[in-house]
């Protein structure tokens, strides 16, 4: 199953999530070398988001990250969803 994890981020995002910027993208490799997580990043023109690619067997691995995610607990995210996701075509 895919799960789409997106965030919504505050204003001045490029400013505030540096000095947690590293702690952020080292969650997420731990992520990807599992096959936890397959593609993310954020939205651009306005960078006012993200959204994440997930393959579990349960929303519960995405809730994981966003738990121990450093930009959800320095308040750089100000919402997240988590949404099952129907690949219809592609890999």
């Amino acid at each position: 199953m895919h799960y789409l994890l997106m965030y919504d981020y505050v204003d001045d995002v490029v400013e505030l999530r540096a000095p947690h910027r590293e702690a952020h993208l080292a969650l997420a490799r731990e992520a990807l070398a599992r096959g936890e997580l397959l593609l993310g990043g954020a939205l651009a023109d306005p960078v006012d988001g993200a959204v994440l690619l997930f393959r579990a067997d349960s929303p519960t691995v995405v809730e994981a990250f966003v738990a121990n995610d450093p930009y959800v607990a320095a308040g750089i995210v100000t919402r997240w969803r988590i949404r099952p996701w129907t690949v219809v075509i592609g890999a």
